[in-house]
């Protein structure tokens, strides 16, 4: 039940417990496809505590958390650098937190922060099929491949207005 979970932007006492996150889903999704050493390598440089500091201050950005009590269960990072069009470049769940309506409610709050945004635009992983599954859901469609930091990627889109 995510009731008891509240949505809410992120400060910077938060930073610590986002990188768990963020590390333990990329552990969770990401070992077995690309590798422990290639995952601690990745999250080590876009997850490194400086650089998520430097987010949370990124103007026009929502960096959002999901908290249960004291603790943080998922996370999302968008931005608006090109407006209408908003960039979904994190939404994150802890795996024991997956499949309780946590990322849909983070999804739900990106939309809100971005009044009349026209589409909402992401990259995910090609074999993370629980995420590429989830943004199938969630309305996305696909709107190309790319290569990058030797993972194929999908873009996927979702139309907002």
């Amino acid at each position: 039940m995510t009731s008891d979970v509240l949505i809410r932007p992120a400060t910077a006492a938060d930073l610590e417990q986002v990188r768990e996150i963020l590390v333990e889903t990329w552990r969770d999704t990401y070992d077995a496809l690309i590798g422990h050493q290639r995952v601690t390598e990745i999250t080590a440089q876009w997850h490194a505590p400086e650089l998520l500091a430097k987010q949370l201050q990124t103007p026009g950005a929502s960096f959002l958390v999901a908290a249960h009590e004291s603790r943080l269960v998922g996370h999302a990072f968008a931005n608006s650098h090109q407006p209408p069009i908003v960039m979904l470049l994190r939404l994150y769940v802890l795996p024991r937190w997956q499949r309780r309506g946590v990322g849909s409610r983070l999804l739900d709050a990106v939309i809100r922060a971005y009044p009349g945004s026209t589409a909402l635009r992401l990259s995910v992983e090609a074999d993370n099929l629980r995420g590429v599954s989830f943004y199938r859901r969630h309305g996305f469609q696909l709107r190309g491949e790319q290569a990058e930091e030797g993972l194929k990627v999908l873009r996927m889109e979702k139309m907002l207005a």
